[in-house]
């Protein structure tokens, strides 16, 4: 336990320990499929790509992954709203209007759904119907900033972040809803009232989503740490340091969140890691390099196999869970932001040129991808030929902080949200502002 184990801030006698949060979380509609965010999903999905099913529009971009519970799916887009969707034919059931973009992936449990916004709200409303149950007041979201980064000059002005695209997603854990928030903390709401059970600092903005199991949340933040803090208390338990670029801060901190598997939590991080790192003690079991790739998406679990993929790199990743040696690498040809999704034997991940491929888990052979309309237009001629950047198109010189260039990927339809997969279809969201149901 760190010297600083202590810095929780507890609200009241709710936070007491608790023997409920003691115990593990049953499987509900969150990130990544479970609170231990393996991105692992029950059932088959598409071996062989039937084509589109139904794509549902909203006014925004949907940076959002979808979840999934009692025939809908619930997601939220860059229009500030959060949307309810009959998961057979598209259509709406609700939508709720919040004041900012909803950048992040809803919890779902017992008929409450819990999501944050831009706004710096954590909201819960009813999942069957879409009215508000409750809202929590956090200190307000931001973006991670950093002087000089990305190289950009002035060196000592300071700039926000314009690859810092998700907002942290809450997950549930027996009562409690906790998630992070750009104003550096991690909270702890009881689940049906919003009132605060404690809140935990951190160093800087907090936009990884927080993992559950067995009485911890796990949690990694922009300040380069990855936290275990004890879910009843919020007390530390340990935390993990990390590598950072200290000259641009091109490469620091976690961007991504963890996944919890076998006593080990996997976490990829700017710093052009993956780690292993021991759920009990925070002691790194191993870690693997990424060539200088940034790891911005979550891992999934399965099959003895960490999946994962790189930013500049265009890799994808699957690592022996167990060592950390490279089982495979897929040489793809544009960012991977997307967390992989596992159904069966067949592994999903979204992809910054527009596309979403699917991959066979144990050889990683392109099973088939399909490609978003504004990706196959290309109107700006951010891609080349075979879909791989056009670095000379996507990034010129009269960009400022590169917020020009990331819209010009953002207007391909890209695809940074997470599949789901459920039923033998596969749902995601794309910068085109639709999300797809694909057979």
């Amino acid at each position: 336990m760190s010297f600083c184990s202590r810095t929780a801030v507890i609200a009241g006698l709710a936070a007491v320990c608790t023997p409920w949060l003691a115990a593990p979380c049953a499987a509900q509609a969150t990130f990544r499929g479970d609170p231990a965010h393996t991105g692992v999903y029950a059932g088959n999905g598409p071996r062989v790509l039937g084509g589109v099913a139904w794509k549902f529009a909203t006014g925004g971009r949907i940076l959002s992954s979808p979840v999934f519970d009692k025939g809908a799916v619930y997601f939220g887009s860059d229009d500030q709203n959060v949307y309810s969707v009959n998961v057979e034919t598209g259509e709406q059931n609700w939508k709720f209007p919040t004041h900012g973009a909803v950048a992040s992936t809803p919890a779902v449990d017992s008929g409450l759904l819990v999501i944050t916004s831009c706004d710096g709200y954590i909201y819960a409303l009813d999942a069957a119907k879409g009215t508000l149950r409750w809202k929590f007041k956090t200190g307000g979201e931001r973006r991670f900033e950093a002087k000089g980064l990305h190289g950009n000059q002035p060196s000592n002005q300071t700039f926000w972040d314009p690859w810092d695209i998700f907002l942290s997603s809450p997950v549930i854990g027996q009562g409690a809803v906790f998630a992070g928030s750009g104003d550096g903390h991690v909270y702890a709401l009881d689940q049906w009232t919003g009132a605060l059970r404690w809140k935990f600092k951190t160093g800087d903005v907090v936009h990884s989503s927080p993992a559950y199991e067995a009485g911890t949340i796990y949690v990694g933040s922009w300040d380069s740490y990855l936290y275990a803090l004890e879910a009843a208390t919020g007390l530390e338990k340990w935390r993990f340091k990390t590598g950072e670029d200290g000259a641009n801060h091109n490469q620091v901190g976690f961007q991504g969140s963890p996944a919890i598997s076998g006593g080990v939590v996997y976490v990829g991080c700017r710093d052009s890691h993956m780690y292993a790192v021991d759920a009990g003690s925070g002691k790194e079991k191993w870690s693997f390099p990424t060539q200088g790739s940034w790891v911005v998406g979550s891992p999934a679990v399965a099959g003895g196999l960490i999946l994962f993929g790189t930013s500049d790199s265009n890799l994808f990743h699957a690592l022996d869970a167990a060592t950390g040696k490279p089982a495979y690498q897929v040489q793809d040809n544009f960012f991977l932001f997307s967390s992989p999704a596992v159904a069966s034997d067949v592994v999903y991940i979204g992809k910054m040129n527009g596309g979403l491929e699917a991959l066979d888990l144990k050889t990683g052979k392109q099973l088939w991808e399909f490609q978003t309309e504004a990706s196959r237009a290309n109107r700006e001629m951010v891609l080349k030929p075979d879909r791989s950047r056009n670095d000379a198109m996507m990034f010129r010189p009269s960009d400022y902080g590169g917020v020009a260039g990331v819209d010009r990927i953002f207007n391909l339809g890209s695809v940074a949200s997470s599949p789901l997969v459920v039923n033998g279809k596969v749902y995601f969201g794309s910068t085109d502002g639709y999300l797809y149901a694909l057979r």
